[in-house]
């Protein structure tokens, strides 16, 4: 795919114009919600997390393709509206994917940082969906949440959901995990998601789980650090080029849209689609009581 930011933004555009209804007429909003959503994505492949410093420079960069661009706080309002249009474009997108139907599923967290001080644990507007957690590759506690991502070798998402940082991860896998499988997958973790009952649930989907032996069992002598790369590379890419910890985000419901913009962003854009396919991605910003229910 040519890395073109131009036609990254048309096969965005024409996507989500071809496929999202048409709105009610609005003589205030000069934009439509297609317009939006590109917006969101070429904030995110140019690096700006702040919503002034991208518009000023989308007024030089992005001229030929708007010629009125909204306020700050609009772009902010429409963005957390547009979370759930997001969400199904990242559906649209993934199934048209060449990895959505790969037989081989990766499956890992990821933290999101939310926060670092302790007043910020106790009066921000995402405490009610966010906790503490501790990232083993990182050697470091956090508080926010964790994106938990089943994937294919080429990144395509197939289940995601972003839930507090205490959660454990079998219990999120266990909720992904049949929305991303059909039937003979196999299935490749890391020893976070050891267990037989664990095992013996996939396997009744039929999915087969090959992860790293923990101490105490014996080596099956499969190599598996060359797969398991590929996830770590998903993840790195999103946080490195596509600022996934840089959200910037103040409550969930723009949490909720700020990372369903980054995922989108991630996707290669199709040129066919049909509004027939179903959204592979469900996130979760709901207060920890409810979350269990909601992925």
């Amino acid at each position: 795919m040519d890395a073109d930011l131009d036609l990254f933004l048309i096969s965005v555009y024409c996507t989500a114009d071809d496929l999202l209804p048409a709105p009610a007429r609005n003589a205030r909003r000069r934009l439509s919600d297609a317009e939006i959503v590109t917006l969101c994505v070429a904030q995110v492949l140019m690096g700006i997390p702040s919503d002034r410093r991208f518009l000023r420079a989308a007024k030089r960069q992005l001229g030929h393709f708007f010629t009125w661009l909204p306020s700050q706080d609009a772009l902010h309002k429409r963005r957390a509206r547009l979370a759930e249009t997001i969400e199904w474009l990242i559906g649209v997108f993934a199934a048209r994917s060449p990895g959505h139907r790969d037989d081989l599923v990766l499956v890992d967290p990821t933290p999101v940082e939310c926060g670092r001080s302790l007043e910020t644990t106790r009066r921000s507007r995402l405490a009610e969906i966010c906790g503490y957690g501790y990232s083993r590759s990182h050697s470091r506690s956090f508080w926010g949440m964790r994106l938990h991502l089943a994937c294919s070798l080429d990144g395509t998402p197939r289940a995601i959901a972003l839930v507090a940082a205490d959660r454990g991860e079998r219990e999120v896998a266990l909720k992904i995990l049949p929305r991303a499988l059909r039937g003979g997958e196999t299935i490749v973790c890391d020893k976070g998601y050891a267990g037989h009952a664990f095992a013996s649930i996939l396997a009744g989907l039929g999915a087969t789980v090959v992860r790293p032996p923990r101490r105490n069992e014996r080596d099956h002598g499969i190599h598996l650090a060359p797969i398991r790369q590929r996830i770590e590379s998903v993840f790195f890419t999103g946080k490195d080029l596509l600022s996934l910890e840089r959200h910037g985000a103040r409550t969930p419901r723009n949490l909720f849209g700020r990372i369903a913009t980054r995922l989108l962003a991630s996707l290669p854009a199709s040129a066919s689609t049909t509004s027939s396919a179903v959204p592979a991605v469900r996130l979760s910003t709901t207060p920890r009581s409810h979350v269990a229910s909601i992925i």
